[in-house]
């Protein structure tokens, strides 16, 4: 099991909205690069990626992962999700840009630096994809987990699209325990052990039993959202084998059209949709660290 990593707790503000930003390390955080964890749709930052799960201490914890691997980790929750504050507005995948903004101002004052590693897994995928977009003097390397492009053929994608009318109708929607472990095994059964979903499902659940609407909104109707051409950064892409989000051909369409030359693609077999919470959670850290930590490009 993991030593614990110090924990710190910021708070940014964007107009009115109060946003919760969220910081790991081990030792000192000084000349360690940053890595941004940008979380989806339905699992807000520290139950995505900071769980601590009975009996397993910080095995499923992302954060703690990614500390011991030497990295000054970084998350928030963006607005209307976990501990920031709730609005009448869906929280969809446009905003999520101001959102990484804010956090970054704070990262910036406590560290110096403005320039960092950002993961997104599903619709924190997106999220992290468009920011790479649009703030490409911020972002050094790119990994997009359990990522869309367009949805064509994807299962999850195809069942969501006959509830349109709701995601339009409000800017929320219910969760309970029984949508949270859904989570875990509307893929494959077996990927994962339920022990981590009880404890992802308990922790979001003290937070609130709403999510909002707008990732749903743009996953059903919006996509594309991303431009492949326009991405700059070096990008990782990891698909686990059982992703019911993320087919094969959507996302192999969108790696051949990655500017960067710097690129890479994973399928992770025996993993689902998330896969750092599965049975294979190892597999998945020996490929995101193996392309964070690849040594730089020597030109001559």
């Amino acid at each position: 099991m993991l030593s614990q990593a110090t924990a710190k707790e910021y708070w940014a503000k964007k107009g009115e909205i109060d946003l919760y930003v969220y910081r790991k390390y081990v030792s000192s955080p000084v000349g360690k690069p940053i890595l941004f964890l940008v979380h989806g749709s339905s699992v807000s930052s520290r139950p995505g990626y900071d769980i601590q799960v009975p009996g397993r201490g910080s095995d499923y914890s992302m954060m703690d992962q990614c500390a011991h691997a030497g990295f000054d980790v970084w998350t928030m929750d963006h607005e209307g999700y976990g501990r920031s504050s709730r609005s009448h507005r869906n929280s969809d995948v446009a905003m999520a840009v101001d959102d990484i903004d804010k956090a970054l101002e704070i990262i910036v004052r406590e560290t110096g630096r403005d320039k960092m590693h950002v993961y997104g897994q599903s619709g924190g995928a997106l999220r992290a994809a468009l920011y790479a977009q649009l703030r490409p003097k911020h972002v050094d390397k790119l990994v997009l987990d359990a990522f869309v492009w367009t949805g064509e053929g994807a299962p999850t994608l195809i069942k969501r699209r006959e509830q349109i009318d709701k995601w339009r109708s409000s800017h929320i929607r219910a969760i309970d325990d029984s949508f949270m472990h859904s989570i875990f095994t509307r893929d494959k059964p077996g990927t994962s052990e339920m022990i981590v979903a009880d404890a992802v499902a308990a922790e979001e659940l003290k937070l609130g039993n709403t999510m909002p609407t707008g990732t749903y909104l743009d996953m059903c109707v919006h996509l594309p959202l991303v431009d492949p051409e326009k991405m700059a950064c070096p990008v990782q892409i990891i698909r686990g084998e059982h992703d019911g989000i993320a087919t094969i051909h959507d996302i192999l369409a969108f790696f051949e059209k990655v500017a960067n030359p710097d690129k890479q693609f994973t399928v992770l077999p025996g993993s689902a949709h998330i896969a750092q919470f599965g049975l294979n959670f190892r597999r998945f850290y020996h490929v995101l660290f193996g392309f964070l930590q690849m040594p730089t490009r020597v030109d001559r």
